[in-house]
């Protein structure tokens, strides 16, 4: 059986692996080899997390709101510093300054979901639930490769959990 949390937790060391090959990459074509595909795929984990997994933790999660609420914020840092990233040229002060701000959005992120979000969904959903939603984050990325089909596009905290919650 798989588990959501775990899949969802192996993205995050692929986030903190490829923030760290950033720090060994040298020149702009090295920099832009390891930071597209890190930028990619934190826009499309962010999109599978909204689609799949907080939906449901809406419906069993102890302070699923605030935590709902914090997580569309955090993922619409994200999505916000990749963009900037995109407007300068790679290995300029200013696309670091967005990468580095998007980094450090990332670590507060995946902190924030390892020890309260995660826990507390794995406290309250079954395990039959956690493999299920493993299949659909799973088919997720399949019906998406290299984010096709998807915008990344900020989102309204309070309108997205009006529009998930039971």
């Amino acid at each position: 059986m798989d588990d959501i949390t775990a899949l969802i937790q192996d993205d995050h060391e692929a986030f903190r692996r490829g923030f760290a090959r950033l720090d060994d990459a040298r020149g702009a074509d090295e920099l832009r080899a390891v930071w597209e595909p890190l930028a990619l795929h934190l826009d499309i984990h962010a999109e599978a997390e909204e689609a799949v997994f907080y939906p449901q933790l809406l419906r069993r999660g102890d302070d699923a709101e605030d935590e709902t609420d914090d997580a569309i914020r955090d993922h619409n840092k994200l999505r916000d510093a990749i963009e900037e990233a995109r407007r300068h040229e790679v290995g300029s002060d200013e696309w670091w300054a967005a990468v580095w701000a998007c980094r450090r959005e990332n670590t507060h992120h995946l902190g924030e979901e390892e020890d309260d979000v995660l826990p507390d969904f794995r406290r309250n959903a079954t395990v039959e639930l956690r493999d299920q939603l493993a299949t659909e984050w799973l088919a997720f990325y399949a019906e998406h490769p290299s984010g096709r089909g998807l915008t990344f596009r900020d989102k309204d905290p309070k309108r997205y959990i009006e529009e998930n919650s039971p």
